[in-house]
């Protein structure tokens, strides 16, 4: 498979993935500032899940310029992280419509720990691929301390979600801000070689 073709249709998922997330997103039931206030949670979930899927989309995007040649793992874990993608719409909206009440977003974390392994796995699939004195390979192995540390951190919201879901809340904002912007030495390690 040309890598061309991976990239367009993972790209053409997530696009359809932010789709429906903002088609989740109804319209007031007034016409004044209380009526806005109303969709606080669903707005706050749906941009939380927008800045995850951005942050996945151009993190895959950096990882894609490592791939040389794509093998049929590569096409499998990239398949598996599309799925787990995909579920985000639906838990974003139930944790918005319930307000963060500890069941949603206890599963809104299992869902963003099961994307997070999806990452990793794609990660050390192509990885696998790339000769051990590669720039690019050693670049990988630096940014999967980031990766299982995100992990670590989706564990750890999972239970506080039923302690205090804020808590939770605030440990994702925290990996995405770690993840915002790609590591740069990737891009480096691209260029050198």
């Amino acid at each position: 498979m040309n890598k061309t073709r991976l990239e367009a249709f993972s790209d053409g998922v997530i696009a359809i993935i932010i789709t429906i997330m903002v088609l989740e997103l109804r319209l007031p039931h007034g016409t004044d500032w209380y009526a806005l206030k109303e969709l606080a949670p669903v707005f706050s979930s749906y941009a939380l899940s927008f800045l995850f899927i951005g942050i996945y989309w151009g993190n895959h995007h950096h990882l894609l310029h490592t791939v040389k040649r794509v093998t049929t793992g590569m096409m499998w874990a990239n398949l598996n992280l599309l799925f787990w993608l995909s579920l985000i719409p639906f838990a974003t909206a139930w944790m918005g419509e319930n307000h963060f009440v500890s069941f949603p977003v206890a599963t809104y974390a299992v869902l963003l720990l099961l994307c997070g392994v999806a990452f990793t796995i794609l990660q050390k699939t192509i990885e696998k691929t790339l000769e051990s004195n590669s720039n690019i390979k050693h670049a990988l192995e630096r940014v999967s301390k980031k990766g299982i540390f995100s992990l670590i951190i989706y564990i750890t919201s999972i239970p506080f979600a039923y302690i205090n879901p804020v808590i939770s809340g605030m440990l994702f904002v925290s990996v995405s801000i770690m993840w915002l912007i790609p590591d740069k030495s990737i891009e480096r390690a691209i260029s050198n070689e």
